[in-house]
């Protein structure tokens, strides 16, 4: 027996491989036509309770009634808490086409998990991600735990708000460079020469070191051109 498992092994593998597949893909299609019926299931309520009476009571004994039915004929599944799954569950995905689209790689667990997600659009959005990343119900339920989308968008948002800093920053110091460049401003800061100036400086002064630096500059020049106050009040420089 054990020789003929050697020179069959490769026949072996690849027959269990091919019986795993198929198992696979039926469990799948299962989980995909399981997945659309219970779709199916809510839309009809929904339809039910949007034609008929629209009291609260009324749609409470429809649901009482449909759950004592189908749970004698199809089991739990069909209790009337999970009827309330299938009605949300069409509610908050009513178009066929986008369930369709990603039921392939989703279970009811996950679509279960989606249904606590208030928002339509980050709800479309964690389905999207869940059935083209493959995760797991676990991820999904981290992820939507943790406000995965909201903070992806806060992101680019949070680069714009930089970004605008950035620029009222930048227009700040060319505003300060502007004051400095003023010919007034810069021969009292000593600079007689405006490329010399540019290059000399290294920084840019805050408005509060700027009136510091004119006020030295005027009391060095000053001492060094000595006035006389003649009459009318008028300055003369003494030569």
């Amino acid at each position: 027996m054990a020789n003929a498992l050697t020179i069959y092994q490769s026949v072996i593998d690849d027959v269990k491989g091919i019986i795993s597949s198929g198992m696979e893909s039926a469990y799948h299609a299962i989980s995909r036509t399981m997945v659309l019926t219970y779709w199916n299931v809510g839309k009809r309520i929904v339809e039910q309770e949007q034609n008929g009476n629209p009291r609260a009571e009324y749609g409470t004994a429809m649901m009482d009634a449909l759950a004592a039915e189908l749970t004698k004929e199809y089991g739990k599944s069909y209790s009337k808490r999970n009827l309330q799954y299938f009605r949300k569950f069409y509610q908050c995905f009513p178009d066929i086409e986008i369930v369709n689209a990603c039921v392939h790689n989703l279970t009811w667990t996950h679509f279960r998990s989606l249904l606590r997600v208030p928002d339509e659009d980050a709800r479309v959005w964690y389905m999207s991600e869940a059935a083209h990343e493959n995760w797991n119900v676990r991820t999904l339920d981290r992820n939507i735990s943790t406000q995965y989308y909201y903070r992806l968008l806060q992101a680019p948002k949070k680069n714009t708000v930089i970004a605008e800093m950035q620029r009222k920053t930048a227009q700040f110091s060319k505003t300060q460079f502007e004051l400095v460049k003023s010919p007034v401003v810069a021969e009292f800061l000593g600079f007689k020469n405006e490329v010399f100036m540019s290059k000399y400086l290294t920084y840019l002064p805050t408005k509060e070191q700027l009136k510091q630096e004119i006020e030295r500059q005027k009391a060095v020049f000053y001492m060094q051109h000595p006035i006389q106050i003649e009459e009318g009040g008028t300055r003369n420089e003494q030569t």
